[in-house]
């Protein structure tokens, strides 16, 4: 078929140029002796004006060509002498694959809900909003493996199906192929998985990091970038139950590497959105409004503030904002206290680090005070934490006491131990929920409008 994708035509479109494009009407006008269509092919945010002449071939296809149809348009590149567009295609022929029927098709030339929209989540990706979302997640997702591809990390593959929880949350999907209308009993009521599939229990995997531990205690550098799942019951605009995550893990590093790769990958991924999809952001800015290319542009380049959370906690015990949660250390830092200290503290990105120990993860490194781990979290403006990592515990003795603390069964982490015992290196990374920056960067409201098909409680039609 030939075809050229809109995108090109517009950045490298030659006048009188005979070419052929394919998408999707997005409106049509006729008046006497000429119609205007409106053509999107998802390439990009703009539409491209298609003038057919009553006089061509074309003209006496255009009942075929209503708001939703695919349809092939051969003709002629031209200036356009409409306002608002450089080119227009003066058309031929016209080849309809496929009309939508105008008292039927839901995308109608008005604007539509958010909500609304979430009902028809295979139609979506068709309107200006999801095209361009989905459009600055591909750069984003190009942009991950571009930043660790070149600084010598090796993409590993950590397993989806896993018997351990990473966080030690407990919220996980169980995977099983008994006959869940003859559960096998065993001891004390429960389940007997000894007969399932695995020989043991198995879930859905929270996180890739355990693995991504022992694969960089071989290759050097690693980073995962694949689906991770949690089974909380939360209905909120922020929480996905099945979403991606980037997973870095570096040997021979300290939680100071540990903060500057994710500064510098911060930095990375706003700049490639700045260079590849400044129309889309300019879009979101416009008629969302809660992003900005300016703001994007300092995330881009503003070095980020790096504190202790104990000088965190003394600047939020300072503030007169009366806060819906208590400050006092040892608490953890809840979402209005990191943007306290981003929006109206530093006015900027911020890294906190050095958390209490008895609200961090087993596998965090204790620091000589006994009391903190070296912990870091990346806060930014009018969210809060993006990235949260650290350092982690490479001395067997310590990591074994710190698991028994916190009643985490030995025998089923003998192969993460042995990681301690034979060559054991300091290491750290960190975890960045790949929708939360997607979020972040379109300034979408709901994290559900920055993945095609959201899975979240009570949710997974499409």
């Amino acid at each position: 078929m030939n075809r050229v994708r809109i995108k090109n035509i517009f950045s490298e479109g030659n006048m009188g140029q005979a070419l052929t494009v394919c998408g999707w009407v997005r409106s049509k006008r006729e008046s006497k002796g000429v119609a205007f269509i409106a053509l999107n092919d998802g390439s990009t945010q703009d539409t491209l004006q298609l003038v057919v002449p009553a006089e061509t071939a074309a003209f006496n296809k255009l009942s075929g060509c209503n708001t939703g149809a695919a349809i092939r348009a051969e003709g002629v590149l031209k200036e356009s002498l409409g306002k608002g567009q450089k080119y227009e295609v003066a058309v031929s022929d016209i080849e309809v694959f496929g009309d939508a029927d105008p008292e039927k098709y839901p995308l109608q030339k008005k604007g539509h809900s958010l909500e609304f929209l979430r009902e028809i989540g295979h139609l979506r990706p068709r309107t200006n909003t999801f095209g361009a979302v989905f459009r600055v997640r591909n750069v984003l997702s190009d942009a991950v493996h571009d930043f660790f591809q070149g600084r010598g990390f090796i993409w590993v593959h950590t397993p989806i199906i896993t018997s351990s929880d990473c966080e030690g949350a407990g919220d996980m999907f169980t995977v099983t192929s008994l006959d869940l209308k003859k559960l096998p009993d065993g001891c004390n009521g429960d389940i007997d998985f000894s007969q399932d599939f695995f020989g043991r229990r198995a879930y859905l995997t929270v996180s890739g990091q355990l693995e991504a531990e022992f694969l960089a205690m071989s290759l050097g550098d690693v980073y995962t970038f694949g689906p991770t799942f949690r089974a909380e019951n939360s209905n909120t605009s922020r929480h996905l139950s099945e979403f991606w995550m980037i997973e870095p893990e570096m040997a021979f590093a300290d939680i100071n590497d540990d903060m500057q790769l994710a500064e510098d990958f911060i930095h990375t991924l706003c700049g490639r959105v700045l260079e590849k999809c400044e129309a889309e952001i300019a879009f979101f800015e416009q008629y969302y409004k809660n992003t900005s290319i300016n703001e994007l542009r300092i995330l881009s380049e503003k070095p980020f503030v790096r504190l202790s959370y104990t000088e965190a906690i003394k600047e939020l015990e300072k503030s007169k904002d009366k806060f819906e949660f208590p400050v006092k250390w040892g608490l953890d830092l809840q979402s209005e206290h990191e943007r306290y200290l981003t929006d109206k503290v530093f006015k900027g990105p911020v890294i906190v680090v050095d958390y209490p120990k008895d609200i961090k993860a087993f596998y965090m490194r204790q620091n000589p005070d006994g009391k903190t781990v070296a912990a870091m979290d990346v806060l930014v403006p009018k969210v809060g934490e993006i990235i949260g990592g650290s350092q982690r515990e490479e001395r067997l003795e310590v990591l074994e006491v710190r698991m028994q603390d916190m009643g985490i069964p030995l025998e089923n982490m003998q192969w993460y131990l042995d990681l301690r015992r034979y060559g054991s290196a300091p290491h750290a990374g960190f975890g960045l929920g790949f929708e939360r920056i997607v979020q972040y960067i379109t300034g979408m409201s709901n994290i559900r409008d920055v993945i095609p098909c959201p899975r979240a409680p009570q949710s997974i039609r499409f």
